[in-house]
C-alpha cells in the first residue's frame, strides 16, 4: 500500500517537532528500504546504533498502542494520532497499552538482539498502515555539500 503524496507531506510537516528516540550521536546502521509491494522484502524502518541499556525516549506525544513480544523481540508502538504509528524494537518498557506519553519521555531501554556486532534500535513509522522512512519525521538527512578539492 502506498501513502498518497499529499498525506505523506502533511504528516511529515506535522512531524517537524519529532525528536530522535536515542541520544546523540545517531549513527544509522541500516537505512529504510521501501518494499516494492506490501509483502515484498525491504527494511521497514531505520536501525540506529546505540549501547545496550540505553534510554529510549518518545519522539512525540502519543498513546502507547502496543507492548509485547513479536517473534522473539520486545516491541513498543505509539499512536501519534492522524493515522501515524511509531514502533521501537528491541525495547523493554514498564508502559502499557493506553498510557499517554510525551515528547522526550523515557519509554524504555534498548536491548541487544537486533543488529549483529552490537546493539541498535529499529525505529519504524507507519501512516495509515503503510511504512514510511522515519527520517521524514526527524528532519531527514542533512543535504550533502560538495566541497572543492
Amino acid at each position: 500500500m502506498r501513502v498518497p503524496v499529499r498525506r505523506l507531506a502533511a504528516a511529515a510537516a506535522a512531524a517537524a517537532l519529532w525528536a530522535w528516540p536515542i541520544a546523540s550521536p545517531h549513527p544509522i546502521a541500516r537505512a529504510y528500504l521501501a518494499p516494492a509491494t506490501p509483502y515484498a522484502a525491504g527494511h521497514r524502518g531505520v536501525d540506529i546504533r546505540a549501547a545496550e541499556g540505553e534510554v529510549v525516549r518518545a519522539p512525540a506525544d502519543g498513546v502507547v498502542h502496543y507492548v509485547g513480544v513479536v517473534v522473539d523481540r520486545p516491541v513498543l508502538s505509539i499512536d501519534h494520532g492522524g493515522g501515524v504509528l511509531s514502533s521501537y524494537e528491541p525495547v523493554v518498557t514498564a508502559l502499557h497499552a493506553g498510557d499517554v506519553v510525551h515528547r522526550g519521555q523515557l519509554i524504555g531501554t534498548l536491548q541487544a538482539g537486533h543488529c549483529a556486532g552490537g546493539a541498535c534500535l529499529h525505529f519504524g513509522v507507519r501512516i495509515d498502515g503503510a511504512y514510511v522512512s522515519p527520517l521524514l519525521f526527524l528532519g531527514g538527512q542533512p543535504r550533502a555539500v560538495l566541497l572543492p578539492p
